[in-house]
């Protein structure tokens, strides 16, 4: 069996969380696969589809839409997340922070991963068929996003923007779900959560970088290496300018564009401070991601209503 790169002596499964706490011994490695444990990625798909809702509302989103979105990112993220780890179960054995997650440590065989991913996709449809007609094509169109992304590492350097792709079609679904359409607004959307996601994940992939260089997987942080903070700061410029876009073409109101100004502080202060040699430090600027969603949300609200 081909070594354990040790580049990165950790390990992502946390122990005596409230998983290890409450979840029935059998249920746990089922909930570490769909990353139950870890918020931050169903944040990070969930927040493009309230920006698109809170876009397209004529006033206040609507919270059963705002509802069923955050049951769908939950489920979504979960299947994203059993895809990636049957495509990636061989490779996940040979990195030591993945070498202990629920398929290449045994405690989920291929089988039951393919049940699950089964579950889970009956689970998203049901929730996809109460969007009308346009919502559900849509939702329908992004499977082939989500079974390759994967593979995307192992041919192109920038696995970063197919998840760009793939992790903010909600700002399209969203839009549908409320007018029946798909406009200028929500690509504009899409376009900007494409540009956040590559700089939010770069900095996540900098995590991985020399077990990556190990085992041959590519990444935008191993393209970019030295060069990463002037392409962060790129990234979340283009995502800034599109936000504001987006917001100019749904007619929102002036306070939409102090909040976005917080917006671009706080990716800002992302792309100045994190310190891309430091897997920890990596790691918590990426997760701050989830109040830079909080922040854009907050603005489209403010833009829509305060007027």
């Amino acid at each position: 069996m081909p070594k354990i790169a040790q580049a990165v002596s950790r390990t992502d499964i946390a122990v005596g969380g409230w998983l290890d706490r409450y979840a029935p011994a059998p249920v746990r490695p089922y909930a570490r696969l769909m990353r139950l444990d870890r918020p931050i990625g169903t944040w990070l798909l969930l927040w493009p589809c309230w920006w698109s809702l809170a876009l397209a509302a004529p006033g206040w989103p609507d919270p059963w839409l705002m509802a069923l979105f955050a049951v769908g990112a939950l489920v979504m993220r979960g299947a994203g997340c059993t895809v990636n780890d049957i495509a990636d179960r061989d490779i996940d054995g040979r990195v030591a922070r993945t070498a202990t997650r629920p398929l290449p440590s045994g405690d989920v065989s291929l089988f039951q991963a393919l049940v699950l991913l089964g579950v889970l996709l009956a689970l998203g449809f049901a929730i996809l068929v109460q969007l009308g007609a346009v919502a559900i094509w849509l939702g329908i169109a992004a499977l082939p996003l989500i079974g390759l992304y994967p593979f995307m590492k192992r041919i192109t350097w920038w696995p970063q923007a197919w998840l760009g792709l793939t992790f903010n079609w909600g700002a399209l679904i969203g839009w549908a779900a409320v007018t029946g359409t798909v406009g200028a607004p929500p690509l504009a959307l899409y376009a900007a959560g494409i540009a956040w996601t590559l700089g939010y994940d770069t900095i996540y992939a900098h995590q991985d970088k020399e077990d990556d260089a190990l085992i041959g997987v590519k990444s935008s942080a191993r393209r970019l290496g030295a060069a990463t903070r002037p392409w962060l700061y790129a990234f979340y410029a283009v995502a800034v300018a599109l936000i504001g876009v987006a917001g100019s073409l749904a007619g929102l109101a002036w306070p939409f564009y102090l909040g976005l100004g917080l917006a671009a502080a706080q990716l800002a202060w992302q792309a100045a401070r994190v310190d891309i040699d430091a897997p920890a430090d990596c790691l918590a600027t990426f997760k701050s991601n989830k109040w830079l969603g909080l922040i854009v949300f907050a603005a489209i609200v403010a833009g829509r209503v305060l007027v």
